[in-house]
């Protein structure tokens, strides 16, 4: 067991998600802590997530589907690459990030990865970043995008491993990193206890293969000390607030002083190893 202002953890929750079966999504709280999120992802993540699908072959003509696009960076960038020629879905249960009509060669539509049936049409590109980890039934979203594979087509996931490397600051040497250590263990926990699996990242690699992927490879991005972590953890913070104060995992106080320590923008601050594994479909 491992204690947090007061309450016990206990370990297991990290280890073995799919025994929670009440899987909810952190609400959010306000527009601006979630587009704030979204804004940070998407300067930490978009540099290692273009360069993927660069090395995939992406060109004109390329028909694409975006699972749970959450914002529109990577959809903008799909859509150039693919050209007049191309397509791009961008699937998502929420939509509300979409701020004007989308035009062609790009859709955005409502969608549910592990409810709805896929689209019929074969991609060449299939991608999901940070999504399969919060899905209740993973292995029917990963199977729900592989169907929409067509033969010879790529499926690349990118999913965050916080168990891999749970540290706000890897180099805990003073108060102000005990606390953001502190802190990040209690967001952990209301993630397990909603039904994140926060191992899920490092068995991408084998659960392509099984599914019969040709040519899976993976790697992984651990970024620390850049201004987006700092701009991610401030925002993370603001929006969990309240379920953080709620729960007895940490004062409104500790929070207040978390944020103030990193505004003071000397502290070196990690995300966790986004976790990235691709294949071909035969």
């Amino acid at each position: 067991m491992t204690r947090i202002d007061g309450h016990l953890l206990d370990p297991r929750q990290y280890s073995d998600p799919g025994q929670l079966s009440d899987h909810r999504r952190l609400p959010d709280h306000g527009p601006s802590a979630a587009q704030s999120r979204r804004d940070a992802f998407a300067a930490l993540f978009d540099p290692t997530t273009f360069g993927h699908i660069e090395r995939l072959g992406i060109g004109p003509g390329w028909r694409c589907w975006e699972v749970g696009a959450g914002g529109t960076s990577v959809i903008s960038w799909l859509a150039k690459r693919v050209g007049p020629t191309g397509r791009v879905l961008a699937t998502d249960t929420d939509t509300s990030w979409q701020t004007r009509a989308a035009r062609s060669p790009l859709e955005v539509r409502t969608h549910d990865v592990a409810v709805d049936a896929p689209p019929v049409e074969g991609f060449d590109l299939v991608h999901a970043r940070l999504v399969l980890a919060d899905v209740p039934d993973r292995e029917r979203a990963l199977a729900s995008m592989l169907r929409a594979l067509r033969p010879g087509g790529r499926l690349l996931i990118e999913e965050a491993d916080p168990a891999l490397q749970p540290l706000a600051c890897p180099d805990e040497h003073g108060p102000a990193q005990e606390l953001a250590n502190r802190l990040r263990h209690g967001v952990r926990a209301l993630l397990a206890e909603r039904g994140a699996d926060l191992t899920y990242g490092r068995r991408l690699p084998r659960l392509l293969r099984e599914a019969g992927l040709r040519q899976v490879e993976s790697d992984v991005y651990f970024p620390l000390a850049s201004p987006a972590c700092a701009d991610l953890e401030t925002a993370t913070l603001r929006q969990f607030h309240p379920d953080l104060t709620a729960a007895g995992l940490a004062t409104a106080e500790d929070i207040d002083e978390h944020l103030a320590n990193v505004a003071t923008r000397t502290m070196d601050l990690a995300t966790a190893p986004l976790i990235a594994a691709w294949g071909r479909k035969p």
